[in-house]
Order: C-alpha cells, then structure tokens, then sequence
C-alpha cells in the first residue's frame, strides 16, 4: 500500500526503534526523565526560545498554549479554517472558553495567511465614552505554519514579522501552530528560529512529517512554559516513563528534518502527474510542501478513493470532489509513479 493519508502513517525506522529501545527513562510527572529533558532542551533551542514542553498531541500543545495567554471570555485571532478550529473537536471553546475571531487572508487566495493590517482591523476601537469593560478582549493571535487547510502553505518570513510586531505594538500575545514547521522551515530555506523569532509560544510536532511514533513540544518564554506546565497535568498529559517516545522524537528531529525536501519533491511531481491527468483537477504551483489537494471531476471523491484503495493506493477524501495526498517518510520517487498508474486506471 502506498499510503498518502497523511504524514502521521509512518512507522519508525530501525535506527528510530533502537534510540527508543535504548533510552534512558525516568518519570516525566516529576519532570526528570533525562531523554524528555534532553529532547526539550534540543527543540527549544532549535526554535530559540527558553524551555520546551513534550507533551502527546499536537492538539494537548496547541490548547496548553490557548489556556497559557489567555481568561475564559477572550478573542483569539486566527486564520479560516485553522486546525485550531477545524481539528481539534471544539477545544478552545470547551477547555480555553475563548473565542476565536477568523481574519481574511492577505493576498484573498485562501492559503491561510493574513497581514497586519487584519489584526489591527479585528480589535475594536473603543470610544472614549465607553468603559472597556464592555468588549471582549482580544489576547492572543495565532498563526499555522505550514497552513493544513491550505494545503500546506509556507507563509513567508516578512509576512510572520509583520503580523508578529503588529500583535506585540497592540499587546496581544502570539502562538505558532507549527506542527509542521520543520516543513516550513525546509521550503522556505530559513532556520526554524528565524520562523519563530516573533512568537511567544510555538507548537512543533515530531509525528507530522519527521516521522516520531507520537509526541508534540509546546515551546518558549520560561515564564510561559512553567505556567503551561500546568494545564499539561490539567489535560491529562503527564506521562511517566515517557523517555521512550522522546528518544525517537529527538532521533526525528536529529535525522529527519532535511530529508523533508525529498517529500516536498514527490508531492511537486505526483502534482505535476496528476495536472496531466484526465478527470482532475490540479493547481501544481500551490504545491509548496508536502500535500497535494486536486479535485476529481470524472467521478465522486469516495468512489475514486475507494478504487485507488483496491489497487494499493490510499487517499483522504475531503469532501465534495477534493482529495488530499500527503507524501512522507515510507514514499519514494518510484511509488509516485506508480500512484499515478493507480489513479489514471481508477479513473478508466
């Protein structure tokens, strides 16, 4: 089965089993096990930033994070469609009490990204003649890089420092979903630090892409860190001899950050394979990491799933006629070529 599900398919590698097999472990609740402490320390300084915090999900990461910057009753800013909103089955809504505000994108082309000038434009001037008490306070601006929805769009350095400094001139604090910044990261040929310079809190994931059995970190400011320690505990996310999965978490980050461009390579040519296929629909040139969005019109997504499924290809419908395909660790070269066998004979 070549399987574009998604980058969260992938198995460890035999040097990745032999690190978990090997870690030294000790209890994560008391906060001294040596392999969580060390990969925490590896990621937070890979990102630039205090302390980091491992936790088990990206979305335990991202919500520690809400709960972190903000009261029950606040705005946060985010793009449409973030996986904030969409993914994480109404947690700031349930565990944060905030709402979220959606901006419009900078450019209008749905790819997730917003600029200064809509983060200026959602808070509310209050007149002089009202007391502040009246409005709700918008606390938080959150950003997703590279943007799921969007089909894992990149947003460009310029374009994070200016929303990043437009959000600190107004005091509204900033978090990064960057689960999948190392992709991000490698697209846009900057270091993850740089990416991350101008937010307060950032989510990295270590399953997304880079190829770890589970594990996210939540990273920054110390002050922010202690206090998400908090919610971590609070969510359920204190785990004991959690060394094991760090050690393959820090071997991912170690081993498999710059074989990323070979995934952001297959999924240009399955997207350049597919713009020359019959019965879909592709724009090739929004392909910027690792995910293919294309729209079948000869036939309905889950009935075109369903026929690439039988013939050793797995897909995600998305609804209506949208499938998404996500290149990863397990995808080579030549099972591109061959998926796009798969897929023009589903459609004969």
């Amino acid at each position: 089965m070549i399987d574009l599900r998604s980058d969260t398919v992938t198995r460890p590698t035999e040097p990745m089993r032999r690190a978990i097999a090997d870690a030294e472990v000790g209890d994560d609740v008391y906060h001294d096990d040596p392999s969580v402490l060390a990969l925490e320390a590896r990621v937070a300084e890979l990102l630039g930033k205090d302390d980091a915090m491992y936790v088990p999900t990206g979305t335990m990461s991202n919500q520690a994070a809400l709960r972190t910057h903000t009261q029950p009753g606040d705005v946060v800013l985010a793009a449409v469609d973030a996986h904030i909103h969409l993914h994480e089955m109404g947690a700031p809504y349930a565990l944060a009490g905030v709402t979220i505000q959606f901006l419009a994108d900078e450019a209008g082309d749905g790819r997730g990204r917003f600029d200064g000038e809509a983060v200026r434009s959602a808070v509310p001037e209050i007149p002089p003649s009202m007391p502040a008490s009246l409005f709700q306070p918008v606390t938080l601006l959150c950003v997703e890089n590279t943007h799921n929805a969007a089909g894992g769009a990149v947003w460009p350095v310029e374009l994070l420092d200016e929303v990043g400094t437009t959000a600190a001139e107004m005091g509204i604090a900033t978090h990064m979903d960057g689960a999948r910044l190392w992709n991000a990261a490698v697209a846009s040929g900057r270091p993850e630090a740089e990416l991350a310079v101008g937010f307060d809190t950032v989510s990295v994931c270590f399953s997304k892409g880079l190829g770890a059995p589970m594990g996210s970190a939540l990273v920054g400011r110390q002050d922010l860190i202690d206090r998400a320690r908090r919610f971590k505990q609070m969510f359920g996310g204190g785990f004991r001899q959690a060394g094991m999965m760090a050690a393959g978490a820090r071997y991912a980050v170690d081993h498999h950050r710059d074989r990323l461009a070979d995934d952001h390579a297959n999924a240009r040519r399955f997207a350049a394979g597919l713009a020359e296929t019959p019965g879909i629909e592709v724009d090739a040139s929004l392909v910027e990491t690792n995910m293919v969005y294309f729209d079948v019109t000869a036939m309905d997504a889950g009935t075109f799933a369903e026929r690439c499924t039988a013939a050793g290809l797995a897909m995600l419908p998305t609804g209506g006629r949208s499938i998404r395909a996500v290149t990863n660790l397990h995808v080579t070269s030549d099972d591109i070529d061959r998926a796009l066998g798969i897929v023009a004979d589903a459609l004969a």
